[in-house]
C-alpha cells in the first residue's frame, strides 16, 4: 500500500482528485519498481489535477510528468535494486501512472542515472521543466548562438522553465530579457541573472509580421502570440526555441521572418528524447545549473498539499519551482 494523487473522472467526465491509498497490485505492468523520493509538480501536471485540459489518456491514472527515487525491483539488465534514478517525460502522468506517488512501476528503457553532482531533492528541482529549459538551449547552441551575440529573449520567465533557462543562460555569459506577466519578480528575475525585465503585454497582443529586430536568440514557453512576436523581432539568421504553450498553442505568425531575415524555428520535444541526448542533457544542467540559483527558485510542498497547489499554478500565482516531497503525506 501506498499514498498517491489518484486521478479520476467523475460521473459528468470532470476530473476528480484525491490522496488515496493504492495497493501495489493496481501498479502498471512494467519491468521496474521505483520508490519515489522526490516528484514536482509542472504545468501540465497541473492541467491533469484540475481538470482544465484533456492531459490525462486513461483512467485512473496518478500524475506526475517526473520523479527521482531508489530502484526497488527490476526486470531490466541495465538496473538493480538500489540504483537511483529520474525520471522525465515518455508519458508518464498522461497514459502511464506517474510520480505524484510513492511507488512508481515504469519500463526501465525510461530511465536515466541520478546525475552525479545532484541529489535526488535538486534532481526534481531540475525536473522536467529544467531539463527542457537545457534542451532548448543547446538547439539555440547547435544554431551558433554564443555569448556576446546580443540580447537573449526568455518568455514566461517567473515559471518553472524560464526560471531555469534565465540562470542557465546568464550563468553562461549571456545578456538574457525576461519577460513576465508579473513585474513584482523583476527582482527575483535580476537574482537570477537577467539583465533586464519587460512586461508580457509587449508581446502578447497581435503584432506586425516584422518588427524591429532585437532578439540573437529566444526560449519560449508561451506559444500564440507571444511566440509570432518573438519571431518577428529575431535577428537576421537567429534562431527561437518554442518550448511551451501557456498563452496558446496557436501560431498566429506569417512566413516573413523565415524568407525574409532567415529566422530559424526549433521545436523543443522533452518528452521521447533518446538516451545519449538525454544524457548529454543531464549532464550539461549539472555542469552549467548554478545550484544556488536553483535552490533560490525552489518551493518544496508535501504529497497532499499539490492538488491546492495546482490551480494557483496555472494561474500563475507560483514562480520559480515546485518540488513535491512525496514521504511526507
Amino acid at each position: 500500500m501506498f499514498k498517491a494523487i489518484l486521478l479520476e473522472q467523475g460521473e459528468g467526465g470532470d476530473t476528480v482528485a484525491r490522496l488515496a491509498d493504492v495497493e501495489d497490485s493496481a501498479l502498471p505492468d512494467a519491468d521496474v519498481r521505483v520508490a519515489v523520493r522526490w516528484s514536482s509538480l509542472n504545468y501540465k501536471d497541473a492541467l491533469a489535477i484540475t481538470g482544465r485540459s484533456p492531459i490525462v489518456r486513461k483512467w485512473p491514472m496518478v500524475p506526475g510528468i517526473d520523479f527521482s527515487g531508489v530502484v526497488e525491483h527490476s526486470g531490466h539488465p541495465c538496473w538493480k535494486a538500489g540504483d537511483e534514478v529520474v525520471l522525465t517525460g515518455f508519458g508518464v502522468g498522461e497514459s502511464h501512472w506517474g510520480g505524484l506517488g510513492q511507488r512508481a512501476s515504469v519500463k526501465g528503457d525510461w530511465l536515466v542515472d541520478l546525475p552525479a553532482g545532484l541529489d535526488a531533492r535538486r534532481a526534481m528541482a531540475v525536473g522536467t521543466a529544467g531539463f527542457t529549459a537545457m534542451l532548448s538551449l543547446m538547439a539555440l547552441e547547435r544554431h551558433g548562438l554564443k555569448p556576446g551575440d546580443g540580447e537573449v529573449l526568455v518568455t514566461g520567465a517567473s515559471g518553472g522553465v524560464g526560471s531555469v533557462a534565465v540562470a542557465l543562460l546568464a550563468s553562461l555569459g549571456y545578456r538574457v530579457v525576461a519577460s513576465t506577466g508579473r513585474l513584482e519578480e523583476t527582482d527575483y528575475l535580476k537574482s537570477l541573472g537577467a539583465e533586464s525585465v519587460i512586461d508580457r503585454a509587449t508581446l502578447s497582443a497581435p503584432g506586425r509580421p516584422l518588427a524591429k529586430e532585437r532578439w540573437a536568440g529566444v526560449v519560449d514557453s508561451v506559444g500564440s502570440h507571444t511566440l509570432a512576436n518573438a519571431c518577428a523581432a529575431t535577428r537576421e539568421n537567429g534562431a527561437v526555441a518554442a518550448c511551451g504553450l501557456a498563452q496558446g498553442m496557436d501560431f498566429p505568425s506569417t512566413v516573413a521572418p523565415f524568407i525574409l531575415r532567415g529566422v530559424t524555428l526549433y521545436g523543443i520535444n522533452s518528452v521521447t528524447v533518446a538516451s545519449g541526448p538525454r544524457r548529454e542533457a543531464w549532464s550539461r544542467i549539472v555542469r552549467d545549473m548554478p545550484l544556488d540559483k536553483l535552490d533560490a527558485m525552489t518551493q518544496v510542498v508535501r504529497l497532499d498539499e499539490v492538488i491546492d497547489v495546482a490551480p494557483r499554478f496555472i494561474d500563475g500565482k507560483v514562480r520559480g519551482r515546485i518540488v513535491v516531497d512525496t514521504s511526507a503525506a
